[in-house]
């Protein structure tokens, strides 16, 4: 869902929840709450966590990660999980 161009491996069986970090909602020792979270696969997922950024900017994984978790709403929405 968050489908980083040129690194997605598209998911699979490497697919991740992928938690978006934000002030008042995480901090040290505190994971944001899965409901912000974005499915993804691992090449994205350490991506926008900074671990792999492969020279990308920042705040653009970032807005890629939070349309990411916008598209997870959306898909466990038209399942009738959330």
């Amino acid at each position: 869902m968050v489908r980083v161009p040129e690194i997605c491996t598209g998911g699979g069986e490497d697919t991740v929840l992928a938690h978006y970090r934000m002030a008042g909602a995480s901090g040290v020792g505190m994971k944001p709450p899965d409901i912000l979270g974005a499915w993804c696969c691992h090449a994205c997922h350490d991506a926008v966590d900074g671990r792999n950024t492969q020279g990308r900017d920042r705040e653009w994984l970032r807005f890629l990660h939070a349309e990411g978790v916008l598209r997870t709403l959306v898909q466990l929405q038209s399942e009738g999980k959330i």
